[in-house]
């Protein structure tokens, strides 16, 4: 669990993201003469607390948003957040917030490319595979894919992490899209480099020259009616260390909480999702793979 000084410490830092960026949207806002004048009251909830109680959420193991709300934020923080409204009203709040939220995640929350990275996509269930006709929430943006343990009603969430487990990128796409397109954009893979782990679910001779092209190393392992080439034992090592990206997965899944079939909004639903990964990236720990320079001839796996 999180202490009180690292809940300080996450919103000071959501906090003066937040004042920068209202200072910065102000200068380009446009308005119109005849554009009606709005109160502008400051809520009893800032943006930045709403943001901090997003992430505390999905850092305190709670699997319902109300409850960690009502019986945890509401009477053990007190003193951290004494202004709190009604539950409803949060909701309303969450929503305002999700725009800075997003930007704050993309600007202070991923890690830095090392030169070895991986790559994978998990499913992000709506709800069940038999109730897709009766989905109304997500009704027109969730479709039916396919995965490695079956089919699936909803969202893919492509991921590429390094090899501290940092997330580097992430893109949302309906659940039909394929694992290589993310990749035929240059602007998804824009800061990565080096050599880029994946499954066989991404082998593509085009796309490989695609990203060889833009300096990335694509390695995955062959079909069995693919003829075999030789492949480096450094990239052989760290191929079977592909699963890191499987353990990002889970956590992402089972302790931040981003796949639940209890959405009643797309809004909500991409503010979980926001939120969970700018929790994880707040673990003091997090799942990684010791890779070590010792000399020229490269690099060094240790287990």
């Amino acid at each position: 669990m999180i202490t009180k000084d690292k809940v300080i410490e996450i919103f000071c830092q959501v906090d003066d993201f937040c004042k920068e960026f209202y200072k910065v949207k102000s200068g380009h806002e446009l308005t119109s003469k005849t554009e009606k004048k709005h109160r502008n009251k400051p809520c009893n909830l800032s943006d930045s607390e709403v943001i901090t109680i997003l992430i505390l959420f999905h850092s305190y193991g709670f699997r319902n948003l109300k409850h960690f709300y009502t019986q945890y934020v509401q009477l053990h923080l007190k003193n951290e957040f004494p202004k709190t409204v009604s539950y409803n009203r949060f909701v309303e709040l969450q929503g305002k917030a999700l725009i800075p939220m997003a930007i704050f995640l993309k600007m202070h929350c991923l890690g830095n490319c090392t030169g070895v990275s991986f790559i994978d996509s998990t499913p992000i269930r709506a709800c069940h595979i038999r109730r897709e006709k009766s989905n109304k929430v997500f009704k027109g943006m969730a479709t039916k894919g396919q995965c490695s343990i079956g089919w699936f009603f909803g969202f893919k969430l492509h991921l590429i992490i390094n090899d501290r487990g940092e997330i580097l990128e992430f893109l949302l796409t309906k659940g039909n899209v394929d694992d290589r397109n993310p990749l035929k954009n240059k602007s998804f893979h824009k800061n990565i480099f080096g050599k880029l782990f994946g499954d066989k679910g991404y082998l593509s001779q085009s796309l490989f020259e695609q990203l060889f092209i833009d300096g990335i190393h694509m390695i995955t392992k062959l079909r069995k009616n693919m003829k075999n080439s030789l492949m480096h034992i450094r990239d052989k090592v760290l191929l079977k260390k592909r699963a890191l990206i499987e353990t990002v997965n889970d956590e992402l899944k089972n302790i931040c909480q981003v796949e639940h079939t209890r959405h009643r909004s797309f809004d909500n639903f991409i503010a979980n999702l926001i939120s969970g990964l700018i929790a994880y990236s707040f673990f003091p720990k997090k799942p990684s793979i010791n890779i070590q320079t010792v000399n020229n001839n490269g690099i060094i796996l240790v287990a």
